[in-house]
């Protein structure tokens, strides 16, 4: 399984990282568990620097049509999101999370995974989580 994650209650925060080749079903399984856990309102923590895309457009579209749909039901319920990615993936990412944004929902693209925690533990960013 190339995607693990981490559900922590007590600090509001998933925390996923890929490890190997990513495909639609890991994506799928991944938001399945999100919004079957009722952890939309959660800080989300995406560390994509271990995996490897092995999607084709048509897929990756799929996935941005079913996080639109998320964004558009959850509204302002959505927690913030800090993506991790490697180097040469970083402005087709950032370009990708900018065409699904949401203005209520604080999300940025970060290279050190590091810094993205830093910035989801921030005081600013825990005063905009829901709940």
């Amino acid at each position: 399984m190339p995607l693990h994650w981490t559900i922590d209650s007590r600090v509001k925060l998933l925390a996923v990282v890929a490890d190997g080749f990513i495909q639609l079903a890991d994506l799928d399984r991944l938001l399945d568990v999100v919004t079957g856990s009722n952890i939309l309102g959660y800080r989300k923590l995406f560390d994509g620097t271990g995996g490897i895309s092995q999607m084709n457009a048509e897929e990756h579209l799929t996935v941005g049509v079913r996080l639109r749909t998320l964004h558009m039901q959850a509204g302002a319920a959505l927690g913030p999101l800090a993506v991790v990615v490697r180097d040469e993936n970083y402005w087709q990412v950032a370009r990708v999370l900018g065409i699904l944004a949401v203005p209520k929902r604080p999300m940025r693209v970060f290279k050190q995974a590091h810094r993205a925690r830093a910035w989801l533990d921030s005081p600013s960013i825990m005063a905009r989580t829901p709940g």
